[in-house]
């Protein structure tokens, strides 16, 4: 079983705008949901999940806005979490952000919208390329003669549209890997893994057939190409966009699959091995009561010497009540940001093998203000272009389609940071 109804509610729980799809759960119980909410917040107790009787909230909140699911019966709850998450992509790509304002100034495309993302409670069209095929924010103008029903709701391959032309028929693939790291203050690692997403723009005409192989460990092993300079992947956690075979993955661990038109991710990954920290922070931190404190940071960058991190931004926390801040840095430069309680070393361009050094110096108020226990992390954003940690690769793309045209396929890796945090002593 799914949802019985939707509603989006503003950030004091009145209702904007619903649509009931079963008429099993009376509208007026969504007046339970936020003082629910909030009494459960007050007991520090909130969960995704709250019930009132015999009625359950699947719930989830977005800027201003409440997402709220109601049902009576034991519903698939991570379906309606992720349809609840779809509905928020779909109104993105259609109203570019989602507030009160832009529900507001939408209501009749929000109202359709909801129509056709769900239909007695279970999810129905939900690729926003596909609405907008026959949901457009033009007025609707009166046409006279049958209503015809889009062919790609009723074609088997329902994300792509047929007849698209392109002069030129081209693939970019990009393959990101995030890198979350997590160090104590001794310098040994807690927490490694690597989150990867290969995300496609497709411009291709017809309805071409692609084939995507990786340098995947459990592929290598089954076709013999394990071992030697083959150098393989073991790939976990892997969800797919919904346009792949997953009975030919399953079978022989081919990537086939008809693509839709223009951006999509094709899918996702994760990698739970010992990862070498990219860049390692080694800090000093000495507080001198009522006096003054005195922070000397140093980055190395452990990666390959060709390759260059850009943007990166190492953020060391300071004490809420320091002042009159001076920096001296090898490279880049330093800024503080008090709101945050943070200081801010911006390097633009950090070479692999270099070192660089950053000191501080802040002034301290004659009578102090009493320490929370603990001390926030030193966090680190960078971007690798051409480079990828777990050493995926894009082995080859075949695009076959019956018009035989040649097609290019054209790969860019990245690695970035992801929740990246150094611990200090």
């Amino acid at each position: 079983m799914s949802a019985s109804a939707v509603f989006i509610l503003d950030v004091k729980g009145k209702p904007l705008i619903s649509r009931n799809y079963k008429g099993d759960v009376a509208m007026s119980k969504i007046e339970h949901f936020m003082p629910l909410l909030v009494q459960r917040e007050e007991e520090g107790a909130l969960a995704p999940l709250l019930s009132y009787g015999q009625v359950h909230f699947l719930w989830i909140k977005h800027s201003n806005l409440y997402l709220v699911a109601t049902t009576s019966k034991n519903a698939n709850a991570s379906l309606v979490y992720s349809f609840l998450y779809k509905t928020i992509e779909v109104f993105c790509e259609y109203f570019k952000e989602l507030e009160e304002e832009s529900i507001r100034d939408n209501f009749v495309i929000v109202y359709e919208l909801l129509d056709e993302l769900m239909d007695f409670g279970f999810p129905q069209t939900t690729d926003s390329k596909i609405l907008q095929e026959y949901i457009t924010q033009q007025s609707n103008k009166l046409e006279t003669g049958k209503s015809r029903v889009p062919p790609t709701v009723t074609n088997a391959v329902s994300w792509r549209s047929e007849g698209i032309k392109y002069k030129k028929n081209e693939v970019f693939i990009d393959v990101i890997e995030s890198v979350n790291l997590l160090v104590n203050a001794n310098g040994s690692v807690l927490l490694s893994e690597i989150v990867g997403t290969i995300k496609l723009k497709v411009f291709l005409s017809g309805m071409p057939e692609l084939r995507l192989g990786l340098n995947d460990r459990v592929l290598f092993e089954l076709t013999g190409l394990s071992g030697g300079k083959n150098k393989s992947v073991e790939l976990e956690d892997v969800k797919f966009h919904q346009c792949v075979r997953l009975s030919r993955f399953d079978n022989d661990r081919t990537i086939s699959f008809i693509p839709p038109d223009g951006d999509f991710e094709l899918m996702s990954y994760r990698l739970s091995t010992q990862v070498k920290p990219l860049i390692w922070i080694e800090s000093v931190i000495e507080k001198f009561s009522h006096s003054r404190v005195e922070i000397m940071v140093k980055a190395k960058g452990q990666f390959k010497k060709q390759s260059v991190a850009n943007s990166v931004e190492i953020s060391v926390p300071v004490p809420s009540d320091a002042d009159s801040p001076r920096f001296k840095t090898s490279v880049g430069s330093a800024k503080y940001v008090p709101e945050r309680n943070v200081v801010i070393w911006s390097i633009k361009s950090f070479p692999g093998g270099k070192e660089y050094l950053m000191r501080a110096h802040f002034g301290l108020p004659s009578v102090e203000k009493e320490e929370v226990e603990g001390r926030p992390p030193i966090g680190v954003k960078f971007e690798i272009p051409y480079f990828t940690v777990s050493g995926i690769q894009v082995r080859y793309m075949k695009i076959i389609e019956k018009s035989g045209y040649q097609a290019l396929p054209w790969v860019r890796y990245i690695t970035q940071s992801g929740d990246y945090q150094l611990r200090t002593s």
